[in-house]
């Protein structure tokens, strides 16, 4: 069972999130900008008054979502030099959740049985980003797309050695809506990916923030 204050900080996260949804139909640039500020913090208020901080697998997977939330308020700027800065915070968001997941324990059978899908989808998705990509950012993208893919797998080995559901819910939502981020900053098509992306997004935040304050070492 969760603690009461962290399903009041799911909720803000939720409402704070479609929020940000209506803001960025109406065009409301810096009132889209205060939501996910608001959203951001609340998936990491979620993690605190879960508990995640009361032991080395929660805090580490805390240091993600702090660099995430980094990442979230670089994307609200416009151009190349944001996007890159984005892409580094969740890069090392992704570094440091394959960590937590990688020394809480890993279940090597469920890990190599979740490497090929994922592995199948990855290069789907590089392989369809490829025309659109820029020399100045294609390699950052092909690295950040190994790393989340890491991140994933590593999730079902850490399910498997008796890491919470949820961490593997979250990893799974984040990868998914990571494709309605290239969709959005580099494929540009008419329909606003972000209306399911973002949703995606905080949810597997929570997920993760939830996830983090159960350890199989507490």
């Amino acid at each position: 069972m969760h603690r009461p204050a962290s399903i009041v900080f799911v909720v803000l996260t939720a409402l704070a999130c479609i929020t940000l949804v209506w803001c960025l139909r109406m065009g409301w640039t810096e009132a889209a900008a205060a939501a996910k500020f608001v959203a951001s913090t609340g998936f990491l208020a979620t993690a605190v008054s879960a508990g995640a901080l009361r032991h080395g697998f929660g805090r580490i997977v805390f240091a993600g979502l702090l660099l995430s939330m980094a990442g979230d308020m670089f994307l609200v700027g416009h151009g190349r030099r944001y996007f890159l800065l984005g892409l580094a915070s969740f890069l090392l968001a992704h570094i440091a959740y394959t960590t937590a997941f990688i020394l809480h324990g890993q279940q090597r059978r469920d890990a190599l049985v979740a490497a090929l899908p994922v592995m199948v989808v990855a290069v789907g998705v590089l392989a369809w980003l490829q025309p659109h990509l820029e020399p100045p950012i294609a390699l950052p993208v092909q690295v950040y797309v190994a790393a989340i893919s890491l991140m994933v797998i590593t999730a079902f080995g850490a399910r498997g050695a008796g890491a919470s559901r949820l961490i593997v819910i979250g990893a799974v939502l984040f990868f998914v809506s990571d494709i309605a981020v290239a969709m959005h900053r580099i494929v540009a098509p008419d329909f606003p990916a972000y209306l399911w992306g973002l949703p995606l997004y905080y949810s597997g935040q929570l997920c993760l923030a939830l996830g983090a304050s159960h350890s199989s070492s507490q």
